[in-house]
């Protein structure tokens, strides 16, 4: 017997407390859609989805899964509806590509009595998901935000790259905006890079071009980073600024390691955050477990003092 509803709270399903075995005429089909594994980051999310999977698959027979990827919204719409018209999905869980775009898409998904869960990324409606689960966004440009704070003086200038248009790139902002309010520094410009280093690197020129003086940069994302230390260096003012990314790519926790005065520090923003939501929608469905609601995993400060702790060199990200 195949189950198409999840229940909210207390999935459906044996309770584990029996031991091992389950019942294999229970079976239940959970869609993952996630964006493609075009930058750093998202090669992180892709490694961790597809390693969660195979465990989950090993360790419950009962469960199977489909994963897609997309590299814009209109395919992770279209993989989306696949998933519910031909695989029969019992839930879902998805990183939207782009909160708008995705929101109407994964509510129609929700209304036919799917369990959804959303990623990193929220919908631009709030309340439609059953779980979400995510970094602590607000906290992640909270603590970058109070950095500068601290560490700049009153009229030194900035710029900051913004991620894709998101509700999770609006909560980073607004939350660094609300850090350094009254410290009297200067945003000169803010533009979105797309948490892509091409782009980042395209944008850096253009603010390299226009300001004489920058004193910092907060790139709010590492392969951002990545793009902005490249058009410094290009641009020879490399003594004249230090940058701020997130989430911990391991190329740049080394440097904090080395004291890289161009990265004194890094903000936590951990891409196994999907195998957190994949074994959590899991976890419902197999058993008892109440697992509805938010699941928020905190930002920390990296710096030279604690950054071996951050630093996974076999990590693909």
């Amino acid at each position: 017997m195949k189950r198409r509803t999840l229940l909210k709270g207390a999935a459906v399903g044996l309770a584990l407390a029996s031991g091992p075995a389950l019942a294999q005429d229970d079976s239940y089909t959970i869609g993952v859609a996630i964006p493609s594994a075009t930058h750093g980051f998202m090669g992180g999310l892709n490694y961790h989805a597809q390693a969660s999977i195979e465990r989950l698959e090993a360790t419950y027979p009962q469960l199977e899964f489909v994963l897609a990827t997309a590299g814009d919204a209109g395919k992770m719409v279209n993989d989306i509806e696949d998933m519910v018209a031909t695989r029969g999905i019992d839930a879902l869980v998805v990183l939207p590509f782009e909160s708008e775009p995705l929101t109407s898409p994964v509510q129609a998904v929700k209304e036919q009595g799917i369990w959804v869960t959303v990623v990193d990324r929220g919908l631009s409606v709030p309340g439609i998901e059953d779980l979400y689960v995510a970094g602590d966004n607000p906290g992640f440009g909270r603590v970058a935000g109070e950095y500068f704070a601290e560490n700049l003086n009153e009229g030194d200038n900035i710029v900051v790259l913004r991620g894709i248009p998101t509700t999770l790139d609006n909560e980073r902002v607004d939350a660094f905006t609300a850090a350094i309010d009254g410290s009297g520094i200067n945003v000169l410009d803010m533009q979105h890079g797309n948490w892509n280093r091409d782009d980042a690197f395209n944008v850096m020129q253009d603010f390299l071009s226009k300001y004489d003086d920058i004193d910092a940069v907060w790139a709010a994302d590492d392969d951002m980073a990545v793009g902005v230390l490249e058009a410094i260096d290009q641009a020879g003012r490399n003594e004249e600024m230090w940058v701020v990314g997130g989430a911990g790519m391991k190329e740049i926790i080394k440097r904090i390691m080395d004291e890289d005065p161009m990265l004194p520090v890094n903000v936590t923003y951990p891409p196994a955050q999907i195998a957190t939501a994949i074994e959590l929608t899991a976890l419902g469905l197999v058993s008892s477990t109440p697992v509805s609601g938010r699941f928020i995993i905190g930002s920390q400060m990296i710096t030279p003092e604690n950054a071996e702790s951050f630093y996974f060199p076999d990590s693909p990200f």
